[in-house]
């Protein structure tokens, strides 16, 4: 299926997947937005998620995040498929693996488009994507001792 869009010429001329990583070091918010700069992008949506201390009501004590060795073929094949669906100019995505703490950074993605709107959806798109469809799996351990394992 050929995709159209309401702004001809408004897709990167080269490859819009800039940067796509699963690492098991900390995220660096400017690298992913450095990934997605481009000077046919009017806006810029950037999503950071990071490590909460508190889960349904319970307080989080110690979090690990692990993944599945396809995991970083199932992020291209994501970021491939918002990348169809959108005009997107560039694209990044990062998640970590490996104990965090409170506070840490657990994913960054990034779009950019020629217009505000198709950033937001797209990004959108994005992040609900990988949490659904990429195998990485969050273990919480919560302040009374409890245990919890959450997407696998």
């Amino acid at each position: 299926m050929t995709q159209s869009y309401d702004h001809p010429g408004e897709r990167a001329a080269e490859d819009p997947i800039r940067l796509l990583a699963i690492r098991d070091t900390p995220l660096s918010v400017d690298e992913v937005f450095t990934a997605v700069g481009d000077d046919a992008a009017g806006g810029t949506v950037l999503f950071v998620g990071t490590v909460r201390d508190h889960d349904g009501g319970a307080g989080v004590s110690a979090l690990g995040y692990s993944s599945h060795p396809t995991a970083e073929a199932e992020l291209r094949r994501t970021a491939e498929d918002v990348v169809a669906k959108f005009p997107v100019r560039a694209l990044a995505a990062v998640h970590r693996v490996g104990d965090l703490r409170v506070g840490d950074l657990a994913v960054v993605v990034a779009v950019s488009c020629a217009h505000r709107g198709d950033a937001f959806e797209a990004s959108r798109k994005l992040i609900d994507d990988l949490k659904r469809d990429v195998p990485i799996w969050k273990h919480q351990t919560f302040s009374d001792g409890t245990e919890e394992w959450v997407g696998a």
